[in-house]
């Protein structure tokens, strides 16, 4: 019988996800981030360009997940926007990524809502989704910030509410400015909330 209990035990172990983060599956706070090269993107201007990581010379890059179609990311586009202007002087490149396997949230869709919300950041689509299960991206939006190494040292929300008036916690501007001082966020990881990626089954 005890033969029988360890190998229960032994088989809910495998069973059971390894979690690399507190909230992400796949990456934590201080890894390398992984890579990506040539995903179709365009600005606000209309220019056709691409997305690749070793491009970004920047010494910060913010990394958010998006989709077009999903209410919470709406709610926090104009903070994204403000975000990017405040932080376009300070050496920090906003760069977002929708996966989802949605037309809604693909690059035609994606230019038309840049124009419409006249959004200031480059925005990028990635039919393949690689970089979406290479980060771990489970809601829209998500935020990674990554340091001058290309260090993950931030990932989750932008804040700590929907509703921007009743916002009292700035997770995402608090550690951009921890690691342009280069120091370590205070709060380096929180439960990204919004709408599910759309993954290909």
């Amino acid at each position: 019988m005890r033969k029988v209990f360890l190998s229960l035990a032994v088989l809910a172990l495998v069973a059971s996800p390894v979690f690399a983060g507190k909230y992400n599956k796949v990456v934590s706070v201080n890894d390398k981030a992984p890579t990506f090269s040539g995903i179709p993107a365009t600005t606000l201007s209309g220019e056709d360009t691409s997305l690749t990581l070793s491009d970004l010379k920047e010494p910060v890059v913010v990394l958010v997940f998006l989709g077009n179609h999903c209410p919470v990311v709406q709610a926090y586009e104009d903070r994204i926007i403000d975000f990017t202007s405040d932080y376009k002087n300070k050496g920090v490149k906003v760069v977002g990524v929708s996966v989802n396997d949605l037309d809604s949230d693909r690059l035609p869709a994606i230019k038309n809502y840049i124009k419409e919300k006249k959004s200031n950041y480059v925005y990028g689509y990635d039919e393949s989704q690689q970089i979406g299960r290479a980060y771990g991206a489970t809601n829209t939006p998500q935020f990674f910030v990554l340091d001058k190494d290309r260090v993950i040292k931030y990932l989750g929300a932008m804040d700590d509410n929907m509703n921007e008036s009743k916002v009292t916690k700035t997770y995402l501007r608090d550690a951009v400015d921890a690691v342009l001082k280069g120091e370590s966020p205070e709060v380096s990881e929180t439960q990204p909330k919004g709408c599910g990626v759309k993954y290909k089954r």
